[in-house]
């Protein structure tokens, strides 16, 4: 019996080093790529860290770069994107690069030259008292995006922000803030900020307007010394009787943000 259970085990033993061997030689194969990844998510974090970034002034040249990264980020973790499940939409592709020609949006480029964040800003001008409101949604046949610029369209008939700072004649608009996954949680949104409101102090714009449908974006710019100037809780937004944006929490309410910069 002491042989027999010693051969069992002797046995069992082999069974268990040659399973030890395939295990190693998966693990062998699937080593490299985890090494890679843990080097290049270190190198993203080392770059970071030592201030590699820079911060310039977007280009017609961007566009394409640009709206990639928007792919991978805004246009699908945009509350109400996502809500919608907006997917591809060439008009919100025209409706982000429109601005870009004003000369007033910005990139963080990290060490290889890549754009890992973009603030898309534009130059609102003052309309004349005879001039018909432009309705967005009017530009879209898209069905989901046209539902966005509808209530783009009811804010704006809810608010203007040339009532509440009637002395201006232009207004800086923040439209579009976005950064590549890797790269968050290391200041990068309120660099491009920043880089805006010394944008508008060397061209003399006074008031910074950002309309945020995002929970996280607000909060950016409460940091940041905004004011709220407006609200709109989502479940207070009634189309024909229903409710149309129920983004999850805590994207709650679109919000106007302003913020008067001085010289």
């Amino acid at each position: 019996m002491a042989v027999q259970y010693q051969n069992q085990v002797t046995l069992e033993t082999s069974f268990i080093r040659q399973d030890a061997g395939k295990i190693m030689v998966e693990l062998s194969e699937i080593l490299p790529p985890i090494h890679q990844l843990v080097n290049q998510m270190a190198a993203v974090t080392i770059d970071s860290k030592e201030q590699k970034l820079s911060y310039e002034t977007i280009t017609n040249d961007d566009e394409e770069e640009v709206i990639e990264l928007l792919k991978k980020t805004f246009f699908k973790d945009e509350p109400l994107n996502e809500y919608l499940q907006l997917g591809e939409c060439k008009d919100l592709e025209d409706y982000c690069k429109k601005s870009i020609p004003d000369g007033c949006s910005f990139k963080a480029v990290n060490s290889n030259g890549e754009i890992v964040g973009v603030f898309l800003n534009g130059i609102i001008r003052k309309p004349e008292p005879n001039d018909e409101p432009v309705l967005l949604a009017s530009k879209t046949n898209h069905e989901k995006f046209k539902i966005i610029m509808q209530l783009m369209d009811y804010i704006d008939s809810k608010f203007s922000i040339f009532d509440l700072y009637p002395d201006i004649e232009a207004f800086i608009d923040g439209k579009i803030l976005a950064v590549d996954p890797r790269y968050r949680g290391y200041g990068i949104a309120g660099q491009l900020t920043d880089k805006t409101i010394e944008f508008m102090q060397q061209n003399n714009y006074k008031v910074f307007h950002v309309l945020c449908s995002s929970h996280f974006s607000a909060r950016v710019l409460e940091k940041m010394d905004f004011t709220e100037v407006f609200r709109l809780n989502y479940e207070e937004y009634i189309v024909d009787g229903k409710k149309v944006l129920c983004p999850e929490k805590p994207h709650v309410a679109a919000r106007i943000f302003t913020k008067v910069i001085s010289s």
